[in-house]
């Protein structure tokens, strides 16, 4: 039936369709099944994935059944065995046929499931699932708020939309309260940012309608913070505030892959703090670039609610890569900050908390497996304290990030490593061009470029390859060190590895990978620090570089790494 084939489809999501899973489904003109059913049956699954997983694998039915995917085999499974209605296809559909041969295997590896996780019926089992959203163990995630400078203080939301609140000092204390708990935490690496309980909702509040708090993770405020894009970074501070900048023709500082909206709103926020209200300028300041024009919309609408319209101009259908940095109306730009496409594998839901995971079953990996002519195939035996490990953490297996509501994410139901090496190859490449191409600016002293990935392939390999480029050499541009940081950054303590800072074709030393690597900024999802997987380093030009760089002057070798700028449309985290 088209209902497991088109959710497959829709999860897989090989043409890399952005916008978020929901606006993916409800966008479709050409499903067959009702969108509804579809999201219904992608959401259950997801929450029961971990579980289901496991069984699948155990069952060893993906080694037999051709026609199941992973991806399909947990589809099929979770209607099978949870789902009322049961499998939706006729009796003699070859899908059903698949999974319904196995139903007796795959109902008592359930039951192993619920045993071994101690609980004494399906149905506690269930509310366990739903208590948890994600059928994982993983902590809450707070409901970030930042504070939009821009339209209010601090001081003021803690007086108003804040009012009855308790503070306190510890983060694990708000993600533990429940949603409608007046309790919040003032976060000690970004100013004016705060912590609320999971699933809190403040959609409804005038703060929010008014665009005087918004809702961003606190790693996605990392970039826009290390960038440090203030009067005394970017130049002559006299020069600045006096309006010198101010006549001008172009921007000083670009967001190059911009919506929606919520980093280029905290760039003009941290760039207004530090100078005055009536300082000229007779283009504003900051130029936010967004080629897909659906998203520039969202763009716009963000910037003009937060009152960066002002300081913002904004460039439906901007590719980034076609700026020329040789144009007189570039030269000034002194900063700029990157959060390209990626593979979105850092990403957590914000709306539902944790969010939704897909976790999928691996080809080849079985349990106490059916071979292809029914009986057990030969496993060693465990210890029992393997198999409680086993049950109590839900298994270890490729975990992709569903977002329901907000977020851009990839969800790749490709199980190959080899497929999976391919596509971060290709991101990379294309992440690497544009950074490169940030870096070619005649004028600019400042860059910062973050993922919200989890791999190295997109993040320290990236930096690495950067820094040996041709433009990174003849402009003189370095990692910001640590030391270097603002006093936020520089205490955040998870940083990159020295291991992850090895490239093929690229010479280093160990003092050298060790500062790179410590100057390397990482987030962990699914941690106490309450944030997603995000990854951000900076960069900065002492002035001893040759100046002279030509945009078409950088290394051709690196830059076509990967597949063409053109063709990519990948995803983003929340901006």
């Amino acid at each position: 039936m088209s209902l497991y084939y088109e959710a497959a489809a829709i999860l897989q999501n090989t043409e890399n369709v952005g916008g978020s899973l929901k606006s993916r489904i409800y966008g479709r003109k050409d499903l067959k099944s009702p969108p509804a059913t579809i999201f219904a049956l992608v959401s259950e699954a997801s929450k029961w994935s971990v579980v289901l997983k496991d069984v699948v694998e155990r069952s060893g039915i993906l080694g037999i059944e051709k026609k199941l995917t992973p991806t399909l085999s947990l589809l099929l499974t979770h209607d099978l065995l949870l789902s009322k209605r049961g499998v939706a296809c006729p009796a003699s559909h070859p899908l059903k046929l698949a999974i319904t041969r196995h139903k007796a295997r795959l109902s008592a590896e359930l039951t192993k499931y619920r045993i071994r996780a101690k609980f004494p019926t399906l149905d506690a089992l269930r509310v366990h699932v739903n208590a948890t959203t994600n059928g994982g163990k993983e902590p809450a995630h707070p409901r970030w708020i930042r504070v939009n400078t821009l339209r209010t203080t601090l001081a003021h939301q803690l007086e108003t939309t804040f009012a009855n609140y308790t503070q306190s000092d510890s983060l694990a204390a708000v993600m533990a309260a429940s949603p409608t708990a007046k309790i919040l935490h003032l976060d000690a690496h970004i100013p004016n940012l705060l912590a609320l309980p999971p699933r809190a909702d403040f959609s409804k509040t005038k703060a929010y309608a008014a665009g005087e708090i918004i809702f961003q993770d606190k790693a996605s405020c990392f970039p826009a913070v290390l960038l440090d894009a203030t009067a005394a970074t970017l130049g002559d501070e006299d020069e600045l505030e006096g309006g010198g900048m101010g006549r001008g023709a172009g921007p000083k500082i670009i967001d190059a892959c911009a919506a929606p909206g919520n980093k280029t709103t905290h760039l003009a926020a941290i760039f207004c703090a530090s100078v005055d209200p009536s300082t000229p300028f007779t283009t504003p300041p900051i130029l936010a670039c967004e080629r897909d024009t659906r998203r520039a919309a969202i763009l716009d609408k963000m910037v003009t609610l937060a009152r960066a319209d002002h300081r913002v101009t904004t460039r439906p259908g901007q590719d980034f890569l076609r700026l020329d940095p040789k144009k007189a109306g570039m030269s000034e730009v002194r900063a700029l900050l990157l959060d390209p496409s990626c593979s979105g594998s850092g990403i957590v839901g914000r709306d539902e908390g944790v969010g939704l995971r897909f976790v999928l079953p691996e080809i080849g990996v079985r349990g106490a497996a059916v071979n292809e002519k029914g009986g057990k195939s030969k496993k060693r035996k465990r210890k029992g304290t393997e198999v409680e490990k086993e049950a109590t953490d839900g298994g270890k297996g490729k975990v992709e990030e569903v977002e329901v509501k907000e977020n851009e994410v990839e969800v790749d139901g490709d199980a190959d490593a080899d497929a999976l090496k391919t596509r971060l190859e290709n991101l990379s490449g294309f992440q690497l061009k544009l950074l490169c191409h940030a870096m070619a600016f005649p004028n600019a002293r400042r860059v910062t470029y973050s993922t919200c990935s989890i791999h190295a392939e997109e993040n320290e390999n990236v930096v690495v390859r950067a820094l040996n480029s041709n433009v990174a050499r003849k402009q003189g541009w370095r990692v910001l060190r640590r030391d270097e940081q603002v006093e936020g950054m520089r205490k955040w303590n998870v940083r990159g590895t020295k291991e992850a800072c090895v490239v093929e074709g690229v010479e280093m030393g160990e003092e050298e990978k060790g500062v790179v690597a410590d100057a390397c900024i990482r987030c962990e999802k699914g941690t106490m620090e309450g944030t997603m997987g995000f990854f951000v380093a900076g960069f900065v030009r002492d002035g001893n570089g040759e100046g002279n760089m030509e945009s078409d002057d950088v290394d051709q070798r690196i830059l076509h790494h990967g597949e063409d700028d053109d063709e990519w449309n990948g995803f983003s985290d929340d901006g």
